[in-house]
């Protein structure tokens, strides 16, 4: 968009129907930052596949209510075409400044377009909202929040009758929907408020006794009560119910992060509400070392992610990656179910295609299925659809700290992870074991598997040409060795097409198109590179494995693969 467009914009909204703030913030911005106000006008908010995601403030690329407004106005609209009257919705928010403001703008819209709503009290966990959709039969459902994010993000996440974020066709269709509201004066903004109802504890119980009801060992749970946990909601809505889903379960020594109890979408503790970033689990594990407890768990701003502390065969505390941690939650769902004799031949389980392939591994040794999808849980949710009535559902995850277990929800949930992962860690000091050494065990099986993720960010519009560039040169001019090893096979799921180098020969892929690229290495080794849907960067996905003999040979073995990593970044020239 060029300069005169950007500045025709910014005037609209000072001479149109915006309130007096907004147009102050403008006016500060035109003679404080007039950089930042480029940013903040020179495209819309898009709202993509995954719904909303921004910094928030004036302007049409930023969250603001006005775009909140004209985004909710389009989903109603949508709505409204696929489902008769009644239309019911369930609107959820996190701890984030304005998630609350923006969640009583979206039912009052949609209110307004008479839906009717079934607003959240206070915040709550987004894997809440999911569930409470299908336990209200509702048709669709939105939830405020910007997931871990820096504090001046906030976003709006959309779900259909399912329980899920939207997919195909529906998240294309109501993507055309917003994008014909051109102005706020195409948005009912108020009416009808006698439609909009408050919801908490009736839905947290349900929610609760479903997290209960997924244990499978609940009498080793009961013999190992006092398993020491401690626990950081990061500033966010697990506090809710996280320490509850514990003591329901029957755990009586769960120690809270007192730093980090309190909702506050300022974070004040941390520069990332991530439990990805081992700064946020820092003072998490300055409890658990004094504590000397037997696990730490933390849990992302609207409780959909999960980080996990052990100690390692040394004493010392280290935090699990996101793959270790799916790959001891799938395996102890597997092996657990199979000991109780609740497997079937119907079960399966389903990862992202850049979630370690040691948990195909580990499936295929037990005979269960597993199913690879794009990024993104709303994938996995689909795929549930699919085969709902034909084969049963055990667990789904990704990479970034997400599990879903079991189908009564139809996203990530941390709360119901953070129970599991705790049952598992009970499990194995009923036999005088640790987590930790479960892993090594595993690696010892199925080899040792080391995954590494390298985020690039480039903000702003610069940033979007640049990691356009950086795709087109790795699909136009593809290297043929990296580190050493040569490529074996190209991985396309924009063009939907896989090539084996060496022959030229191609066969189609069956996902639906996305944009992103692997690399699969003679020696099995998978680099995959994917522009992130909700933020300003490219992610780089490391995976790399040799075999494991012996326990006492983890760290030698850990560390060189780690050094293979470095070096296919090298090649890759990615840290330059």
């Amino acid at each position: 968009m060029n300069e005169l467009t950007i500045q025709q914009r910014i005037q609209q909204w000072l001479d149109g129907p915006f309130d007096e703030e907004t147009k102050q913030q403008i006016r500060q911005l035109q003679q404080q930052n007039p950089e930042e106000l480029k940013e903040a006008f020179y495209r819309n908010l898009e709202f993509g596949t995954g719904g909303l995601r921004g910094i928030m403030g004036p302007g049409t690329n930023r969250m603001n209510k006005y775009t909140v407004g004209m985004a909710t106005q389009g989903y109603a609209n949508y709505l409204k075409q696929c489902f008769p009257a009644p239309v019911r919705v369930v609107i959820g928010h996190d701890s984030r400044n304005n998630s609350r403001y923006f969640a009583e703008i979206t039912a009052q819209v949609m209110a307004a377009n008479e839906i009717e709503v079934f607003l959240f009290e206070s915040l709550r966990p987004t894997p809440e909202l999911s569930f409470a959709i299908r336990y209200l039969k509702c048709q669709g459902g939105v939830v405020c929040t910007a997931s871990h994010n820096p504090k001046e993000y906030n976003g709006y996440k959309a779900y259909w009758n399912d329980g899920a974020q939207l997919v195909s066709p529906h998240d294309k269709l109501v993507i055309a929907e917003v994008e014909k509201i051109q102005s706020i004066n195409d948005v009912k903004w108020q009416g009808n408020a006698h439609l909009i109802h408050l919801i908490g504890e009736e839905i947290d119980q349900a929610y609760l006794q479903m997290v209960k009801q997924l244990s499978v060992f609940p009498e080793v749970v009961q013999r190992q009560h006092d398993l020491k946990i401690v626990y950081t909601p990061i500033h966010g809505s697990g506090i809710k119910l996280v320490p509850r889903a514990l003591a329901q379960l029957g755990f009586t020594s769960v120690h809270i992060v007192e730093e980090q109890a309190q909702p506050d979408g300022n974070f004040p503790t941390v520069v990332y509400p991530n439990p990805e970033e081992p700064e946020a689990m820092s003072l998490g594990l300055k409890k658990a070392k004094a504590l000397d407890a037997d696990i730490l768990l933390g849990t992302d701003p609207d409780a959909d992610r999960v980080g996990v502390g052990v100690k390692n065969q040394q004493g010392e505390w280290i935090l699990l990656n996101g793959n270790q941690t799916a790959v001891l939650a799938f395996n102890y769902l597997i092996e657990a179910r199979a000991q109780k004799k609740m497997a079937t031949p119907q079960d399966y389980v389903v990862k992202t295609i850049v979630t370690t392939d040691m948990i195909d591994a580990i499936a295929a040794h037990h005979h269960v299925r597993c199913y690879n999808v794009l990024t993104g849980f709303k994938y996995i949710a689909s795929l549930i659809r699919e085969k709902e009535g034909k084969e049963q559902y055990i667990v789904g995850g990704e990479e970034s700290y997400g599990l879903m277990i079991g189908d009564q929800i139809r996203d990530k949930d941390a709360v119901s992870a953070v129970a599991l992962i705790c049952e598992m860690a009970a499990y194995e000091r009923d036999k005088g074991r640790s987590l930790f050494d479960k892993l090594i065990d595993l690696y010892m099986q199925y080899g040792c598997y080391r995954e590494s993720l390298l985020s690039l960010t480039k903000k702003g519009i610069k940033g979007t040409e640049e990691i356009a560039a950086m795709m087109e040169k790795f699909r136009n001019h593809p290297p043929d060795r990296i580190a050493g090893t040569s490529v074996e096979w190209i991985l396309d799921y924009w063009q939907q097409e896989k090539t084996h180098l060496p022959t030229g020969e191609t066969q189609p892929l069956s996902l639906p198109r996305s944009n992103v690229l692997q690399f699969i290495l003679a020696d099995g080794s998978k680099i995959s590179a994917r522009p992130s849907g909700t933020e300003p960067k490219i992610k780089f996905y490391f995976s790399v494995k040799q075999p494991l003999a012996r326990a006492e040979d983890f760290t030698a073995t850990w560390d060189a693969l780690g050094k293979r990593i470095e070096q296919i970044v090298k090649d890759l020239q990615l840290n330059s």
